[in-house]
């Protein structure tokens, strides 16, 4: 049987701390697309009427019966919580009952909706046809009457605030409030990766969202200018190592949920069907917490602002920055200067750890546990960073060199084939029967321009330039272990000013007057000391910053050189130790440091899955 739509209990009541505050376009379209979801869609239609201060979602949910349709509207009525108890195990998007109440009073409402059939006996002998309800302001029924409509809701909401004319006044621009419904339904998308969105103004399109297996699907249809391969993802039992393989099954199999590592194409989060939500929220008992990570790979995917760092808990994005500042703070010296990372964690929380009552529009919460969730956060960024198997993209920019690819052949008169199947077929399955990049060491084969280091590997060739991966070796020795040793000969350094001479006792560099304009160094970072312009690199780190910023400069300072000549054995060490790095994709100041060309990739272009016969006179 479909949960019904009943009136909390006072004493629940005074324990919300605030009702639902509807104070834009935006705040109804998330509203009603919350219950959307909590009502099982996994198809949302949303039209937006904006200059008519009108909007429309319609579902494919579960739907509402002509009783439960009477009561959707009155005060504190809602079909998810029902006693004190729920207030602290909440697991729907929307609990307070008050939304469809406020929209009443600030709006024309209407719904129209039909329930699914279920197939339990239960429901057999009833009728499952189609309610239209009008409401008055105080959410009451005025009109109803039977209604031809699939199974779902289609919710419409007309002259928004007309009753209320300065609020009207006070909101921004009609494009304002329209690119504040755009963003509202990108960051629920991304949170449920299932659903299917159609967006329209008016009655033509405007966008859409195509559901995917994990937000790695979502995300690059929410910012163009990203592909799937710039993407890196890892799920995790919270308080459970990286290797994670395992399901997990919830009371009465209600909810599934198998957790792996990557390749993301693997992981399969269970959805929940219409006959699971039949209660219209998920039943969770022994509740895993779990944390999904989704990140741009800094070498390839950053951002001017940092507007696409979220954090989603349990199905919405909220705002916790400290979680936001460990996110930064573990991408720091991976991207260029004033730069900032694509990352979207997801965290599921058991609900007893939450309390959603810090803000009417839930978008701020208190979480227990918050430095423990952020440890775990740090080790997740700093393991996806890395190169290992369970990180690495099976293709390093192998989209770009296929069209570096079918540009040489155009380049040389040649016509564009279609692969065979051997080579194409089946993408997914093709990369997992390829051995991983990582599975054998690279082997240094050449330099090439005494700049870049060519290694052979057991899926193709990669190209690193020596002196930005050498820095990165460098610098993260060097954050490892700051080493100030003493000078045999004391240099002079002229013309320092006072700030200049602080700058160089913060970060332990002994430093006396000697003289007028003049004073002595005793010590020196043990990189320079040897080094015949300890000088002029002493006056460097002088000009400011903190003691990242002298170890980034001497390790840029003291590593290898474009246009040094290295031995066989030399670039062999190198690309050892570059491996070995906590984050090998950049350099410290951002720079990419290898280039990949896969083996798929040259053997599409130089034909080898051309079959040699008679019809070449052989």
């Amino acid at each position: 049987m479909q949960s019904g739509i009943y009136p909390l209990p006072t004493e629940v009541i005074h324990l919300i701390a605030a009702g639902e505050v509807i104070d834009s376009l935006a705040a109804a379209v998330r509203e009603l697309v919350e219950n959307s979801l909590d009502a099982g869609a996994t198809r949302i239609t949303v039209s937006v009427w904006a200059e008519q201060w009108r909007l429309q979602v319609a579902d494919n949910g579960l739907g509402m019966d002509c009783q439960n349709l009477k009561q959707a509207a009155s005060p504190h009525s809602t079909s998810k919580i029902r006693d004190r108890q729920d207030l602290w195990n909440i697991t729907s998007l929307g609990f307070r009952g008050e939304a469809l109440h406020s929209l009443a009073q600030l709006a024309q409402l209407q719904i129209a909706s039909c329930p699914l059939p279920f197939s339990s006996d239960a429901d057999l002998g009833q009728e499952r046809e189609g309610w239209q309800v009008t409401y008055d302001t105080q959410g009451l029924p005025v009109e109803m009457a039977p209604v031809a409509i699939a199974p779902g809701t289609i919710v419409t909401v007309d002259h928004l605030f007309a009753s209320l004319p300065t609020r009207r006044q006070g909101l921004p621009s009609f494009a304002h409030q329209l690119k504040a419904v755009q963003a509202t339904i990108h960051h629920i998308a991304l949170c449920h990766p299932q659903v299917t969105w159609q967006v329209q103004q008016g009655d033509r399109g405007w966008f859409t969202l195509f559901s995917g297996k994990t937000a790695r699907q979502i995300l690059p249809q929410l910012l163009r200018e990203v592909e799937v391969s710039d993407l890196q993802e890892v799920e995790q039992v919270a308080g459970c190592g990286f290797q994670v393989s395992g399901k997990r099954e919830e009371e009465k199999g209600e909810r599934n949920l198998e957790l792996k590592i990557f390749p993301a194409e693997m992981l399969r989060v269970g959805k929940a069907s219409p006959k699971n939500l039949q209660n219209s929220k998920f039943k969770i008992q022994n509740f895993t917490p779990s944390l999904y990570l989704l990140l741009g790979l800094p070498d390839r995917c950053h951002r001017r602002r940092p507007d696409w760092v979220s954090v989603a808990v349990n199905g919405r994005l909220v705002h916790l920055p400290e979680i936001e500042q460990t996110i930064l703070a573990a991408f720091r010296r991976t991207l260029p200067r004033d730069r900032y990372p694509v990352c979207f964690v997801h965290l599921q929380v058991p609900p007893a750890q939450i309390d959603w009552n810090r803000h009417p529009a839930k978008s701020e919460i208190y979480l227990h546990h918050l430095d423990d969730w952020r440890e775990q956060i740090a080790a997740v960024i700093d393991q996806a960073l890395r190169l290992n198997p369970n990180s690495l993209p099976e293709t390093l920019y192998s989209d770009r060199i296929g069209h570096l690819l079918k540009t040489a052949e155009t380049g040389g008169g040649w016509n564009t084939s279609q692969p065979s199947k051997e080579i194409e077929g089946d993408q997914d399955e093709f990369l997992a029967s390829s051995p991983h990049p990582l599975a054998s060491t690279l082997k240094a084969l050449a330099q090439v321009h005494n700049t870049y280091i060519l290694a052979e590997h057991s899926t193709g060739i990669w190209m690193i330039e020596q002196h930005i991966a050498h820095e990165r070796v460098l610098y993260e020795q060097l954050c490892d272990r700051w080493q100030i040793v003493p000078l045999e000969t004391p240099i002079i350094l002229n013309g320092l000013t006072n700030v200049q001479v602080e700058q160089l006792q913060r970060i332990e560099i002994d430093v006396e007057p000697f003289g007028e304009q003049s004073w002595v160094a005793r010590s020196a970072p043990a990189l320079l000391a040897a080094r015949s312009d300890c000088a002029d690199a002493l006056t460097e780190l002088s000009l400011g910053g903190d003691l990242q910023t002298a170890q980034v400069a001497t390790a840029c300072r003291s590593a290898i050189r474009n246009g040094t000549v290295l031995s066989l054995s030399a670039m062999q060490t190198l690309l050892t130790q570059w491996q070995q790095t906590r984050n090998p994709r950049t350099c410290p100041h951002g720079r990419p440091i290898c280039l990949t060309l896969e083996e798929s990739s040259l053997s599409r272009f130089f034909r080898r899955h051309w079959v040699i016969g008679k019809s070449h006179g052989i």
